[in-house]
């Protein structure tokens, strides 16, 4: 009898543990992403996936983590970054099948001034120091009409690319984490909505003009290609794209992240 239960009690033990092996590795930056990951990580639980949230304060480490097979996928990024980050550093990660989750739409925030019509001639303007970024803080001008670029429609435009310039704009390059704490130093910033919304910041009542809903910088989950299908990654992807998440970015965020599903 004793040998018995010692059996069940063994084979009970080896049950938890091959589910507790069953874990999914994601980095994030902290906000919305990682916010958004710690919602589904319960569900994921109750079904036997252990997710467990790597954060980040930057935007190479996290693709670097999964490259180097450290983690198993990320949340934190968008598809012209990841193009312009595979490019530079010849990676070859890719978004998920059903990846996109959500927008977070680019604004445009000072200290100085409370109306975009009352940027002084010579302004110094902050911008990400990325590719991607950048290029989407010089569309984001064009439409206001502050600047023409060379090509409209590029995504991956940089100030030598401005052909217009009326107000002499100066632009200031720098990492997309520090352009929040830059706001002080500058006429205008353009900030990424997960940095605005850690510095405080609302996107929606704060920022001088933001992008619309047509924006094409959704945020995705990606991965490296052997992963790409990977059944705990499906699993993920299913939790992130259910109602609740939905209702939950809605009701959290208020418009400063917009669901893509």
């Amino acid at each position: 009898m004793l040998k018995k239960t010692f059996t069940a009690v063994a084979i009970a033990a080896l049950a938890l543990s091959a589910q507790a092996a069953d874990v999914l590795k994601v980095a994030a930056t902290a906000v919305p992403h990682a916010e958004i990951l710690n919602f589904v990580k319960p569900k994921l639980k109750a079904e036997g996936l252990d997710l467990q949230i790597k954060e980040f304060s930057d935007y190479v480490q996290p693709n670097a983590a999964v490259e180097d097979k450290q983690l198993d996928a990320n949340f934190f990024q968008h598809q012209p970054y990841l193009d312009s980050y595979n490019k530079d550093r010849k990676s070859s990660l890719v978004m998920v099948p059903n990846g996109k989750i959500h927008v977070e739409p680019f604004g445009a925030y000072s200290q100085k001034i409370k109306n975009i019509k009352d940027l002084k001639d010579g302004a110094t303007v902050a911008i990400p120091n990325d590719p991607s970024n950048g290029g989407r803080a010089l569309l984001l001008l064009a439409k206001q009409g502050l600047i023409a670029l060379k090509d409209p429609n590029s995504l991956t435009a940089t100030a030598l690319d401005v052909v217009k310039n009326p107000k002499k704009l100066k632009f200031k390059e720098l990492e997309a984490p520090l352009l929040p704490r830059a706001l002080g130093d500058v006429d205008l910033a353009l900030i990424n909505t997960n940095y605005a919304i850690e510095a405080k910041l609302n996107p929606t009542k704060d920022a001088l003009f933001i992008e619309g809903a047509d924006s094409p910088y959704t945020n995705i989950v990606a991965a490296r290609k052997d992963r790409a299908n990977d059944p705990n990654i499906a699993k993920l992807i299913k939790a992130l794209h259910s109602a609740e998440v939905k209702q939950f970015i809605l009701e959290k965020y208020k418009g400063a992240v917009v669901p893509a599903f």
